[in-house]
């Protein structure tokens, strides 16, 4: 099965191959036609030539990895953010617009993923505000009250209306935004991750209205992580890669595993096995079990997650975006905390109530979105390299300088940090230097187990090959390594076992010649419960 792109001439052959659809050729039917997008900041390419057609009355899935353009192109359809090239048509006239409520005024109604209504007004004012029904010129409040509540029927869902938004669970507050949404009688409404925060059952209740709307002649945009999902409501699936369209297809005629493979940007029939060769332990041996996660989970996208971490070791989280691997490392090191299973570190029964208590225990983590949540910009090198061990260098209250600056001087040395000074400030130095720095940081508290969140996210591929020859290091000096990672060479490169999560649960444990490409998308595509492992090699 091969990937399926614009440049592919074989996208279209072969039994069973989805029909591919150009939306670069022109259509004077569609609803909305996208050509050429283009969008850059401060010279890094968001959207280099997004494509995207939707007819009348269609429900369109729009897939792709953290990173392929998709909410940048939403903001950009929406006057969220100004494009920087290409063609918009809808209703087939130019569209453009300078803001979302520009865009709600003009048919195309947005639910962001991130709630953006206001707690302290009630529900049926969030559901009005912009567009509230006046008589005599003042407000009409039995008016808005009445609307709110049918419009919140059709999801079956009864509540005061007079109430403050903010009173309500974080579910209700969702399908408040989505009411308030298809209230603006919109051609096109775009839904973006509307599930992140509904049940099953409500879930099942926004299909049905997600239907109604399809059959009223009302078109909509799905994104969504969730395969099930996206397969249980769409008619047509776009795929993006890298700020391109790469693929649209039927939905009915595009398998799971071709839909992974696409988003991907590589064939599941390529790379069966391991690249590299492992041996655990001196010898040859595998290690002894370091963390031990039996069934954790917590009110989120971690539901079931079970897994073994064996000393000098670096074992590979595989998943979609979604899928539950952030949210996983998060309750392994105390920063969220779990309401099920149960952890064993080191031997020893596991339970951190806080980031402290993992620390303390010989954990490190290096969190994915290293600008927000793990660099301190405005400070130096040296200083985000010490801040974790300041404790540890004081004598009676007092800082022990010059220790701190020959240990920052030494792991800049190690680990090939490209600096002016150990006193430049971090944010001005390169991603890939940025990210050493923060693996510094935690190499100098000498962790047991290093937590990895996509570790090479966003750096030159000079830069990623550094720090991967820099965690095979620590690891062959005894330290163990969780790697999560979306690039499937990066962990059938350097992991030496691999877990995959699907929908919040460990679905595959894979080791030794079970280890390819084509095992971890299956297990990421059909949910496979069973373990698979085999004889180290």
């Amino acid at each position: 099965m091969g990937v399926l792109n614009a440049a592919s001439p074989a996208a279209d052959e072969g039994e069973g191959r989805a029909r591919r659809t150009d939306p670069s050729a022109p259509d004077a039917g569609a609803l909305l036609e996208i050509r050429g997008l283009q969008k850059r900041y401060a010279g890094a390419v968001a959207l280099a030539d997004a494509r995207l057609r939707i007819g009348h009355g269609e429900v369109h899935a729009l897939m792709g990895q953290n990173g392929a353009g998709k909410s940048t192109l939403i903001k950009a359809l929406t006057g969220y953010i100004e494009r920087d090239g290409g063609e918009v048509r809808f209703l087939g006239e130019p569209f453009e617009v300078h803001s979302p409520q520009e865009a709600q005024r003009r048919g195309i109604s947005t639910i962001y993923q991130e709630i953006n209504l206001v707690p302290l007004l009630s529900v049926a004012e969030n559901i009005c505000l912009g567009r509230a029904p006046r008589r005599r010129g003042l407000l009409d409040w039995r008016a808005m009250r009445h609307e709110a509540k049918a419009l919140l029927g059709r999801f079956d869902i009864d509540i005061d209306v007079s109430r403050p938004l903010g009173e309500f669970s974080t579910a209700v507050q969702q399908m408040t935004a989505i009411a308030r949404a298809i209230g603006f009688s919109s051609k096109l409404v775009i839904m973006d991750e509307p599930t992140s925060s509904l049940n099953d059952s409500e879930v099942e209740r926004l299909f049905t209205v997600i239907r109604q709307l399809k059959a009223d002649g009302v078109s909509v945009i799905f994104v969504s992580h969730k395969l099930d999902e996206v397969y249980a409501v769409s008619d047509r699936i776009t795929i993006m890669r890298d700020g391109r369209w790469v693929h649209t297809a039927d939905a009915h005629a595009l398998g799971k595993s071709e839909l992974i493979s696409t988003m991907l940007g590589r064939d599941v029939n390529e790379a069966h096995g391991k690249t590299t060769a492992f041996t655990h332990g001196a010898g040859g041996h595998a290690g002894d079990t370091l963390l031990r996660v039996d069934s954790i989970g917590a009110d989120g996208l971690a539901r079931d997650v079970s897994f073994e971490l064996r000393r000098g070791e670096i074992l590979g989280m595989a998943g979609l975006l979604g899928s539950g691997r952030s949210e996983t490392a998060r309750l392994v090191f105390g920063a969220d905390a779990p309401t099920r299973g149960s952890m064993r570190f080191a031997g020893e029964a596991y339970r951190p109530h806080a980031v402290a208590d993992a620390v303390e225990a010989g954990m490190a983590f290096c969190t994915e979105d290293r600008k927000v949540e793990g660099i301190f910009p405005d400070m130096s090198v040296a200083d985000n390299i010490t801040i974790c061990v300041l404790a540890k260098t004081g004598r009676g209250g007092v800082l022990d300088e010059q220790k701190l600056a020959e240990r920052a001087q030494t792991l800049i040395a190690q680990l090939g940090i490209k600096c002016s000074s150990p006193a430049q400030k971090i944010r001005e130095l390169s991603g890939g230097n940025q990210q050493k720095v923060l693996l510094a940081r935690w190499i100098a508290m000498q962790p047991k187990l290093l937590i990895l969140d996509e570790p090479t996210r966003g750096i030159d591929i000079g830069a990623k090959a550094e720090i991967q020859r820099l965690i095979r290091g620590l690891v062959d000096q005894g330290q163990s390594v969780l790697m999560i990672s979306s690039e499937l060479d990066e962990l059938l490169e350097g992991a030496d076992r691999i877990v995959v999560l699907r929908d919040g649960r460990s679905v595959a444990n894979l080791e030794g010649e079970h280890i390819s490409r084509a095992s971890i998308v299956d297990a990421m595509a059909h949910g496979r419960t069973a373990s698979v492992e085999g004889t180290s090699q």
